[in-house]
């Protein structure tokens, strides 16, 4: 199928929710679209879709044993997916953000995604249009830079053009940022151990992070 640019705005409105039902659909087909977030442009997939996760790793040249990060539209979503060993009011400091939690994975997750670890990062991006398609969806995204895997992230989407032939749709919200420094993507943080947290990547927002962390009490570890 021949590839489309749709263009959309950051803001929720008509426009954009009729595009959030078509990147839904795109997804619900088995499809791999690139989407906008609150760092960098991304790459998305169905989770519980083996086929569609695969297709993803073609397309990034992404090596299969290296995970990727689920995205999801709520915080009660979280819950499904990970068993989370904070309190809630630590989650809310945090996310909407460009903030990735790794906590250890639920059952309910594809037993094929990510199979070398018991571990899940999990976005929700501070992004209205990224976060409707993820409720319209059956279930969490496979979420991951939009670039060769290596390659340097992306804040527009002509920064990505060879990928676009390999992608079903490509959802275009213009350039993301001005500053360099949001090509660092968001900040991964574990928080698998309860009562502690590992920086596993700075990112862009580390040390916001760090003062959440430590205002609840938890340590560096």
């Amino acid at each position: 199928m021949k590839n489309k640019i749709v263009k959309i705005g950051r803001m929720v409105a008509k426009s954009t929710t009729t595009a959030a039902k078509v990147a839904a659909e795109a997804l619900a087909a088995g499809e791999v679209i690139a989407v906008p977030t609150d760092t960098i442009y991304g790459i998305a997939a169905l989770v519980q879709n083996k086929p569609a996760v695969e297709k993803l790793y073609t397309i990034k040249g992404r090596n299969p044993a290296k995970a990727i990060a689920i995205c999801v539209a709520d915080i009660e979503d979280i819950y499904n997916w990970a068993e989370v060993t904070v309190a809630r009011e630590v989650i809310e400091d945090l996310l909407p953000g460009q903030v990735t939690l790794v906590f250890r994975r639920t059952d309910l997750l594809n037993n094929n995604f990510n199979p070398d670890t018991d571990l899940v990062g999990v976005r929700i991006p501070d992004y209205p249009f990224l976060r409707e398609v993820c409720s319209l969806s059956s279930g969490p995204l496979a979420l991951t830079s939009a670039n060769y895997s290596a390659d340097t992230s992306t804040l527009a989407v002509e920064e990505f053009a060879p990928l676009h032939e390999s992608l079903d749709m490509v959802f275009d919200g213009g350039r993301l940022h001005d500053s360099e420094n949001a090509r660092l993507g968001s900040t991964v943080v574990d928080l698998s151990q309860a009562g502690s947290f590992i920086i596993i990547r700075p990112g862009s927002v580390r040390e916001e992070v760090e003062k959440i962390m430590k205002m609840h009490g938890l340590e560096q570890r």
